[in-house]
């Protein structure tokens, strides 16, 4: 069959979660080497290596400077009629044939709608309630995303895949690489790590509280709070009412570089993530890879990911918060055990598995 695919995301320089996704699940699914015959659709022209070539996978670039999905994509999808179409992050073009699946990442603007502009909000909004009825079969990263989508939506049960992505190979840097990143981020010796889209979504203030609140009860006042990633919407808000205790031992990295996100992570004592919602939350699993221990929420995906290889508070404690780090830092042999845990934890996380599973509900949707 002809497997149409929206690539138009993975030619981002500075990637999030979503354009790491679509970047991923497309190179596992045409490594897979399926007989299908494959169309990457770019906004762009990509990069030479940025897909490894197979004669049935075909690159077309489309050059619609305005309404690049809903008029240029869908205008390919028209013309060439593809079995399938396959779109890894939310958005189905308004008007086109066929069959359809669609990635759905999160429903965070249904629950905390002041993390969003009105704008973006309401498109989200609507785009992901269309994209959802419209789609022949729905792929959500998490159950507690698909369960969303079933509250939120009324999205059949039975329409709804999920299919976990994958975490990339990284491994625990060595003491070198770690030095290395420490110097050019500027970074203390000891810290913990916050790595994400800095948004009021990720409870940063309530972070930063539990960190001075663990500080001014007894804390090791060597440890420093590093939050990594780029600047998102309302974040000058966020970062006004950060703790006037805290803010010299709070460093900002901006974004960071893919090749230092292994050196940050294993440099790191902790990771703390109490993000308020997260339809799958990457970090978590980056930072076990590392070999680094975690604290993470007790709500939406975070729980289904971790397991019991990391300690799990309620996001709108901060005195919960800070006891988890309080734990994480007095105890040794109970970092150790996250760490074992979490060697077992991440292997169920394959981009290699999620791809195989991606390609069977395209098949189903297909037929």
């Amino acid at each position: 069959m002809h497997i149409a695919i929206d690539a138009s995301r993975t030619t981002i320089a500075a990637r999030t979660g979503t354009e790491n996704y679509a970047l991923q699940i497309i190179r596992a699914l045409i490594d897979l080497r399926p007989t299908h015959r494959i169309t990457l659709y770019f906004r762009d022209r990509p990069p030479p290596n940025l897909f490894k070539v197979y004669p049935n996978v075909q690159h077309r670039i489309i050059t619609t400077p305005r309404l690049w999905t809903h008029w240029g994509f869908a205008g390919e999808i028209w013309r060439t009629r593809p079995d399938v179409t396959f779109v890894p992050a939310h958005t189905l073009p308004i008007f086109f044939p066929g069959k359809a699946v669609v990635t759905v990442h999160d429903l965070g603007y249904r629950f905390f709608p002041a993390a969003h502009p009105r704008p973006q909000r309401a498109y989200l909004d609507r785009s992901t309630r269309y994209s959802a009825r419209r789609a022949t079969r729905v792929i959500a990263d998490s159950v507690a995303t698909k369960r969303d989508l079933m509250s939120e939506y009324g999205t059949a049960d039975a329409k709804i895949d999920v299919v976990y992505p994958g975490v990339e190979a990284l491994h625990r840097a060595t003491e070198v690489r770690i030095a290395s990143v420490r110097r050019k981020y500027r970074l203390p010796e000891k810290y913990l790590l916050f790595l994400g889209t800095l948004q009021p979504r990720k409870n940063i203030v309530r972070l930063a509280d539990a960190f001075a609140h663990y500080l001014n009860n007894g804390g090791d006042q060597s440890l420093h709070l590093v939050l990594a990633g780029k600047r998102g919407w309302l974040i000058d808000d966020v970062l006004a009412k950060l703790p006037e205790s805290a803010r010299p031992r709070i460093h900002f990295t901006g974004y960071v570089d893919d090749d230092d996100v292994e050196g940050l992570y294993s440099g790191a004592l902790a990771f703390t993530f109490p993000s308020l919602y997260e339809g799958f939350g990457f970090p978590v699993l980056e930072a076990l890879r590392c070999a680094t221990p975690v604290l993470c929420s007790n709500t939406s995906s975070l729980p289904e990911l971790a397991g019991d290889a990391a300690i799990l508070v309620d996001p709108t404690n901060v005195e919960a918060i800070a006891a988890g780090i309080s734990k994480l830092m007095s105890d040794p042999k109970l970092r150790d055990t996250l760490v074992q845990r979490g060697n077992e934890q991440v292997k169920k996380f394959t981009w290699q598995r999620a791809a195989a599973l991606t390609l069977q509900t395209l098949e189903k949707a297909a037929k």
